[in-house]
């Protein structure tokens, strides 16, 4: 066991501390690649957190702290139930006097190890050492006190009740919206004694604790040195959880549950294999690639799952139930990403969305389904993309009609106001009517009741968002046969036109009239994150967000040269202000090239837009710049928040050298691969080749390249051409070759090229 431990430290601290000198390593499986590390702290935000969990599983828990540098951990985690949240319960080893006990003890730390599924840290003024491994839906701690004094376990649960049955802690936490998580907690040795901890007084004998920090207090006798504890979690009931752990952990060996760990991971992360890159590029590549893994969790156990959607327990009839997915995010990449390597993961997910629809009132498609239930953040009814985008590249096994009939709901009777789950109001009634969402005036005030008081209308960001749902509702009714639906809402994929300023070339406001607002800076108007008039990001990036249309915004723009220039603009345009004032109004529209952002998914397709104006050459330069100047294996190597994998994702297909642009349409744009050779191993068996010859940090411009032996021309390829496997080959240089990919055929293909 101890020399598995002292096995992970020193893998991790090759991969974590990544200099030349420390990495001695030879690491030749994936997981020791990932870097859990990578992005912990950033400039405004908090990009990501080093989690430990297995792929997609239920059980995820990270060191709970203040941030990255945050020099005392609160307690020792059991269930991470939300992405920036707290732990349900917690453990807190303790030697000392029973005066000093806390429902949650904080400790000075040290020597923090993190691989995808172990942890292990020193607590140093308890001089206690920490050892975990995770499962599923269970896991388990190793816990070295020190000496022979009197040594206590905390178990705390922050809102909830916890029991001592002379074998195990159980109980639970409260949750938002009716939800509970369970817990069954089993040590290795029998206590002494056990107590409750209320206010700061222990009550030796008392087995049974309520309310909020209600703690469970085990003492051990001096000499008890060493303390195993395993444990389940469900959000089904204390039973089952007690069942979920039985299933996973027969017994107390650690290094068994960490190897199965590590063989889990290594499967996972296994099916992409890259080589010729150097190790900062690989760490890079597996560390986003696992993050991919995070969300959404399958929350189904022994056949039966809780949904917050309706607060029931349902039979799963066999099939994973899935939640916790930020769509707004993870549409763009991520989903797509599953459609090729895990397709039956992605049709559960699409199939999970279905049933929260139908166990919600209204049968609206879910936006930001989470263990809670749908919190409807955001702007937008993005599951749409995720349904059309799946069937067009050969999934079949959801209803495509009831995805249909939950998405159009979700768009046509829910409010297209963000962050609310409120029905259509009188803000819906004009954008049905007049095809753009009104703006307010900076003097006006809001009386609309269904538009949330901070994060506001949104009428431009909410526009083109919905515009682009529109068309991808057309393209579930063209596949369905509704022509009529399909005309509808094909015209309605063009809204986006309503408020292009032909002057000046950006999407604007207009008021209820049909007028621009006016005076009006892209930069710095609708207030805090822009949300007046945008949604976190600026005009500047929403000049771009017609991603199913990019023919007609370029003939929009005026052309080829026009569009070039404007995208060269947004990547030279200052931030108009000092960085101090810029990110105090827009702190998600960090990472910044000029005025483009490479800290919010938004931005993700933006430098692939040369391929669709005849530089593709700048595409290339603009994906292998970004990467090198943003995504780094380093404590900041993550810009801006990563989003449950939708800005993860973006690295793993931009590394690999291709980028899903539309999803919804089947095709993918060619960027620059970082790699001399990458394989994707597909469901089907098959596995799709991305070979760069020449490939080098320098040469990052495509020659001339090769589609399964063919010559290629095109800046794009379809799914059709690699789903069932292939290779695409290019022929790299350090001076773009200005001719590969600049015709007119071979631009990618969208709405405007196609009628």
């Amino acid at each position: 066991m101890h020399t598995l431990r002292n096995a992970l430290i020193l893998i991790a601290t090759a991969v974590v501390i990544g200099s030349c000198k420390d990495y001695q390593t030879e690491t030749t499986e994936p997981v020791d690649l990932v870097n859990p590390y990578m992005g912990n702290i950033s400039h405004l935000l908090v990009p990501t957190f080093p989690t430990i969990h297995l792929p997609n599983s239920l059980l995820r828990v990270y060191p709970e702290r203040r941030d990255y540098t945050g020099r005392l951990l609160h307690g020792l985690p059991l269930m991470i139930t939300s992405h920036r949240g707290s732990s349900a319960f917690n453990l807190s080893p303790f030697q000392g006097d029973q005066n000093d006990m806390k429902p949650v003890v904080s400790y000075s730390y040290d020597l923090e190890k993190i691989t995808p599924y172990s942890y292990s840290v020193f607590l140093d003024e308890q001089q206690t050492g920490i050892s975990y491994a995770v499962s599923h839906q269970s896991a388990m701690y190793e816990i070295r006190y020190s000496g022979n004094k009197p040594s206590y376990l905390i178990v705390n649960s922050r809102n909830g009740e916890l029991k001592w049955d002379g074998k195990a802690v159980s109980g639970y936490q409260n949750l938002e919206n009716n939800t509970r998580v369970y817990i069954y907690l089993e040590p290795d040795k029998n206590p002494r004694t056990s107590g409750v901890l209320n206010n700061g007084a222990l009550s030796e004998g008392a087995a049974a604790a309520a309310g909020r920090n209600a703690c469970i207090v085990l003492y051990y006798n001096p000499g008890d040195s060493v303390l195993n504890v395993r444990y389940g979690i469900s959000f089904i009931d204390e039973s089952q959880a007690k069942n979920n752990l039985a299933r996973e952990i027969k017994g107390f060996d650690l290094g068994l549950l960490a190897s199965a760990g590590r063989k889990t991971w290594n499967e996972t992360l296994g099916k992409m294999k890259v080589s010729g890159g150097s190790p900062d590029e690989l760490a890079v590549f597996y560390t986003s690639l696992y993050r991919t893994y995070e969300r959404p969790v399958n929350i189904t156990e022994d056949g039966r799952y809780f949904s917050a959607f309706d607060g029931k327990i349902h039979d799963s009839e066999g099939k994973p139930f899935y939640t916790d997915d930020w769509i707004w995010d993870t549409y763009r990449a991520t989903h797509p990403l599953r459609v090729l390597i895990e397709p039956e993961m992605e049709t559960d997910i699409i199939n999970s969305y279905l049933l929260m629809a139908e166990q919600m009132p209204e049968n609206w498609m879910p936006t930001f389904p989470e263990i809670t239930g749908d919190s409807r953040r955001m702007n937008s009814n993005h599951a749409v993309a995720t349904a059309i985008d799946a069937y067009r590249k050969g999934l079949r096994g959801f209803d495509l009609e009831k995805a249909y009939i939950s998405c159009m709901k979700g768009i046509t009777e829910k409010t297209l106001a963000p962050w609310s789950g409120k029905p259509a109001g009188e803000l819906d009634r004009f954008y049905r009517e007049h095809g753009y969402i009104p703006a307010l005036r900076e003097d006006e005030t809001e009386t609309i009741p269904e538009v949330h008081s901070f994060e506001r209308r949104q009428p431009v960001a909410v526009t083109l968002g919905t515009a682009y749902d529109e068309w991808c509702l057309a393209q579930i009714a063209k596949e369905l046969g509704k022509t009529e639906d399909y005309n509808y809402f094909l015209r309605s994929s063009y809204n986006y036109r309503n408020l292009f300023n032909p002057e000046t070339g950006f999407f604007h406001p207009k008021d209820s009239k049909g007028s621009f607002i006016m005076p009006f800076d892209y930069k710095f108007s609708g207030g805090q994150g822009a949300r007046g008039y945008y949604g976190e990001n600026n005009a500047w990036t929403y000049r771009w967000d017609v991603q199913h249309n990019i023919a007609d915004l370029i003939s929009l723009m005026g052309g080829n040269e026009a569009f070039v220039s404007n995208l060269d603009a947004t990547f030279t345009e200052p931030l108009g202000k000092s960085k101090f004032e810029f990110y105090a109004q827009l702190p998600d529209h960090t990472g910044n090239v000029g005025q483009f952002s490479m800290a919010n998914e938004p931005s993700l397709h933006i430098p692939y837009l040369y391929n669709y104006a005849g530089k593709p050459w700048k595409t290339q330069k603009a994906i292998r710049t970004l990467l090198h100047e943003w995504f780094r294996n380093d404590l900041m190597g993550i810009p801006g928040d990563e989003d449950g994998g939708g800005t993860s994702a973006f690295v793993v297909f931009s590394q690999l050298g291709f980028y899903p642009v539309t999803p919804g349409m089947p095709v993918y744009n060619i960027g620059s691969p970082v790699f001399e050779e990458a394989e994707m191993s597909l469901a089907n068996g098959k596995v799709f080749k991305i070979k760069a010859i020449n490939c080098s940090f320098d040469n990052k411009y495509i020659q001339s390249a090769r589609l399964n032996g063919k010559e290629w021309n095109k800046t794009w390829f379809s799914h059709d051409d690699i789903k069932d496997g292939g290779v695409l080959e290019l022929v790299m240089g350090n001076k773009a070759n200005t001719s590969w990919g600049s015709g007119p055929e071979a631009a990618p293909p969208s709405e405007g090229s196609m009628h």
